[in-house]
């Protein structure tokens, strides 16, 4: 720049062929100074705007990269967001089925229990109804208890035959006349009739071969008399024989065999109800 101011000058002072003062040329020379001065100023502040433009396009670089970054990290959540709500909106759609399974579960469950309720209400009943009916047989070998929600009238086998005998006798005959006056009132309940037998092998007892011929018999004899005799209807009634294998007590005392050797008669509630609602 100063060469060329230079050159200008001269170039005036060669066209105009004026001899400049002294003075002249002294505020033309602080003139150049001045020009030059500023002149050094404006490179200086040119490299500053150039090194600052270069610091900036660094930052602009970087703040991109950090925004594609970030919509790299929005974009990845809201993915999982979206996955997220897939999942929540699956596991409300679950909650909801198992919530009216749960529902119809549990008015099934209140049916069934109440109808076990009824079941062991009229069991209970029923015990009750006997004992009274039965009182006066109790003492000689005649017992009425529940065992899994069933009533079990258990007479021994002395109060009912003879020894060795499949026939009843006249004070058996009156327990079961006693006992049949219950059961034609309740048609609801259903009747097996188990013969029992103790461990002591049959000895010349004719047609009665073993214990499982003397339970079947014995059975059968006591089902006849409350079917043919006291009328009890027979669909309500089976006749089993369980000969020595389902014993109550497992020692071998006088007792223990006399406790054996019985004839239990097993009421049940019809459960038509119960079986209806349980294969529905």
């Amino acid at each position: 720049m100063k060469y060329l101011f230079f050159a200008l000058v001269a170039c005036i002072a060669i066209q105009s062929c004026v001899i400049m003062s002294p003075k002249k040329y002294k505020a033309l020379l602080a003139e150049r100074d001045s020009l030059t001065s500023r002149t050094l100023s404006l490179e200086d502040e040119r490299s500053r705007l150039q090194s600052d433009t270069a610091r900036l396009h660094h930052e602009i670089a970087d703040l991109q990269k950090k925004n594609a970054d970030l919509n790299d990290n929005l974009n990845t959540v809201n993915g999982n967001l979206s996955a997220l709500n897939n999942k929540y909106n699956a596991t409300s759609s679950q909650v909801t089925q198992l919530s009216g399974d749960l529902a119809k579960r549990e008015a099934r469950l209140k049916e069934v229990e109440d109808i076990l309720r009824k079941r062991d209400e009229a069991t209970n009943a029923l015990k009750d109804k006997l004992q009274k009916a039965l009182l006066g047989f109790q003492q000689s070998g005649l017992s009425v208890d529940i065992r899994n929600g069933k009533v079990y009238v258990s007479l021994t086998d002395k109060l009912l035959f003879p020894s060795g005998s499949i026939v009843i006798d006249e004070k058996g005959k009156q327990a079961l006349k006693q006992l049949a006056a219950v059961l034609n009132k309740e048609p609801d309940i259903n009747m097996a009739v188990e013969g029992h037998t103790d461990n002591k092998k049959v000895i010349n007892l004719g047609q009665i071969k073993d214990n499982w011929d003397l339970s079947v018999l014995r059975a059968t004899s006591v089902t006849r008399y409350l079917t043919e005799v006291e009328k009890v209807d027979p669909q309500r009634l089976t006749a089993t024989g369980k000969s020595e294998f389902q014993p109550i007590d497992t020692s071998n005392t006088p007792e223990a065999l006399a406790k054996n050797r019985r004839i239990e008669i097993v009421l049940s509630p019809k459960l038509d109800e119960l079986y209806n609602l349980i294969t529905k």
